[in-house]
């Protein structure tokens, strides 16, 4: 609400809608199919000191404590510690551990989640183990929840028949032998969907220009910096 803060957002409607509700839908399926899915953010739920141990349990504040509480008051680096703690795929104690293929009998399905709150407060009850298991937009609706809960204005993306260039040759390669039948080399793919997150922040190391909505993506499909 401050004019001077790098979050502000001059809509109220916005502020009302990116800060305070605690309620949304996210968009999943296929572009033939988009199923709309109640998700409960919950962030006024008592959940601000969990919101606040997932920067302290971070390989940031390990690595650096002074540097990372410094920083606190900048969302570009609070969005990527948070975006790195939303997942544990890279045993930081995040909070939600990745699974696309196999079976889910022995944890939670992903598709069961209908909300972050449930989430927040198991990764706590069980000393900060990842919480199992999410997919993309489990990965968003959880990371949409600690953001707002932090005063970081956050909506979720969804977008259908996502590529995913592996090689970052800017084309999704396929490949057939002489008699036209598909060679599975290829490491590139189409998702039927994707799910991410965008926070409306300033960004004086780029330019007013670039001020705005931000892409941020907990998903743990691809290194963070490298």
């Amino acid at each position: 609400w401050f004019a001077g803060d790098d979050v502000y957002i001059s809509n109220e409607n916005e502020r009302q809608e990116y800060v305070l509700n605690e309620n949304g839908i996210i968009f999943v399926g296929n572009a033939r199919y988009i199923e709309a899915r109640a998700w409960y953010y919950g962030q006024f739920q008592d959940l601000l000191n969990i919101c606040l141990t997932m920067l302290d349990l971070s390989l940031y504040y390990r690595q650096d404590p002074a540097m990372d509480v410094s920083r606190r008051g900048d969302p570009k680096y609070v969005g990527r510690v948070i975006s790195s703690m939303i997942n544990g795929n890279d045993n930081d104690n995040g909070v939600l551990l990745g699974k696309w293929q196999g079976s889910f009998h022995s944890h939670e399905n992903p598709s069961r989640w209908d909300g972050s709150v449930v989430i927040l407060k198991k990764w706590r009850q069980d000393n900060y183990r990842p919480v199992q298991y999410g997919q993309c937009w489990v990965f968003a609706g959880v990371m949409c929840t600690v953001l707002r809960c932090l005063g970081i204005p956050t909506r979720l993306v969804s977008n259908f028949n996502s590529a995913h260039d592996v090689d970052r040759n800017l084309s999704i390669d396929k490949y057939y032998d002489s008699s036209g039948r598909s060679l599975n080399i290829s490491k590139d793919s189409t998702w039927d969907y994707h799910v991410w997150n965008e926070s409306w922040f300033v960004r004086p190391d780029l330019g007013r220009s670039y001020n705005g909505w931000q892409v941020l993506d907990a998903t743990p499909q691809e290194q963070s910096k490298g």
